[in-house]
């Protein structure tokens, strides 16, 4: 096999891997929260709840892959199995505590395939071929614009909940078993040596803690865009055509950073990300109407996965620990982020009864961490690591 084949191959598993356990396994909540609350499963203020167990699943997946010194090919596969597993569990039952035990586990799967996948396709492309490498992080956009693709022919088709997480699990099963035969069969994402007690250096604690703020931030529209846009527009069909245009515009903003990733910095790109997402969030609130939630789906959507690719792009310049170990340590901040959104958005409607403050709180969170990464300061970090 040629290395461009074998290279275009591993791309294409990488991408896939993340369309199973994240566009469909992860996302497919978006577009079933109003399902299930018109099946009366599911309130507003709950619905954030059930999101909610899903990032404290993520949070821990991410937290242990962060800290795996071996297994990794085999929690890869194991991820992406109990992602697909609990996807179709999840149109056996009505009852709240069981979907949040199976958002628990798709939590936790998502991260070990998510970290692990990621990290064996940036092992395998990043050095050769770069813009391979950065294609894969499309796989979570493809995978909600297929998503959004599916909820509208089975809302035309009048389908409930449970029958539409059946679709969404088989569809993930399909993926998964096409990718399956070339998964690696034994990768080792961490150097010999290295691991745990590799020195984290202050810039990269900083870029964390950046990152945190872009999991908030992002995931309130992310989470309620469908119900959003059905409360809105009176029409389902036109309201579901909302998700699959985040997906389209998660994909065009990685596709924007590889074709413009010559022309500026790393540093710069990925700030000005993060405050054009939080000008997309803030604009469901100051824009109210099909105007302002077009504006927003666009806005935020083009900001998703060019600021994670940009992340870890950016990660990788400032920090010369395992990719593994960086992957881990950033996929546990956005998770922390993302878990803090749906609490957030639960108490917004308690004390509110809208979720148009914790919006805006989302909007302020991703202008200002993109504000804060301006104040990396590079030559510090090129300092630090010719002094090792």
């Amino acid at each position: 096999m040629s290395p461009l084949k074998k290279s275009i191959i591993t791309m294409l598993t990488g991408l896939l891997t993340l369309v199973a356990v994240m566009g469909i396994g992860r996302f497919s909540l978006t577009p079933q929260i109003p399902l299930m609350m018109h099946d009366g499963y599911l309130s507003l203020s709950t619905a954030g709840i059930l999101a909610a167990m899903n990032y404290v699943g993520y949070l821990l997946g991410a937290v242990h892959v962060s800290r795996l010194q071996k297994n990794h090919a085999l929690y890869l596969k194991a991820g992406i199995a109990a992602t697909v597993l609990v996807t179709l569990l999840s149109g056996m039952t009505s009852q709240f505590a069981l979907q949040c035990l199976y958002r628990f586990i798709s939590g936790v799967g998502g991260a070990w395939a998510l970290i692990i996948v990621t990290s064996w396709t940036q092992h395998n492309l990043a050095a050769h071929s770069p813009r391979l490498s950065a294609a894969v992080f499309t796989g979570p956009g493809v995978g909600i614009a297929l998503t959004g693709v599916l909820a509208w022919v089975m809302s035309a088709h009048h389908l409930d909940s449970a029958h539409s997480w059946t679709v969404y699990g088989a569809v993930a099963l399909v993926v998964s078993l096409a990718i399956c035969r070339y998964l690696p069969a034994e990768f080792t994402a961490v150097r010999p040596g290295a691991g745990k007690n590799e020195p984290i250096g202050g810039e990269l604690k900083k870029l964390v803690l950046i990152y945190t703020l872009a999991g908030f931030g992002y995931i309130l529209p992310a989470t309620f865009l469908s119900q959003m846009a059905h409360a809105v527009l009176p029409n389902p069909n036109l309201a579901a055509f909302f998700w699959p245009l985040f997906g389209l515009s998660a994909v065009a903003g990685v596709l924007l950073v590889i074709l413009f990733s010559g022309r500026f910095n790393t540093q710069a790109s990925l700030a000005f990300a993060m405050i054009l997402q939080g000008a997309g969030v803030a604009a469901a609130v100051a824009f109210p109407g099909a105007w302002g939630l077009l504006f927003s789906t666009l806005l935020t959507g083009l900001g998703f996965l060019s600021i994670m690719q940009l992340t870890m792009k950016f990660a990788r310049e400032i920090s010369s620990i395992s990719v593994s170990r960086t992957v881990g340590l950033l996929t546990s901040g956005y998770a922390t982020g993302q878990l803090i959104g749906p609490l957030i958005s639960s108490a917004s409607v308690w004390f509110f009864g809208s979720l148009q403050p914790a919006i805006i709180i989302a909007a302020m969170g991703l202008v200002a961490g993109g504000s804060a990464v301006m104040t990396l300061n590079r030559q510090k970090v090129r300092a630090a690591a010719q002094g090792r």
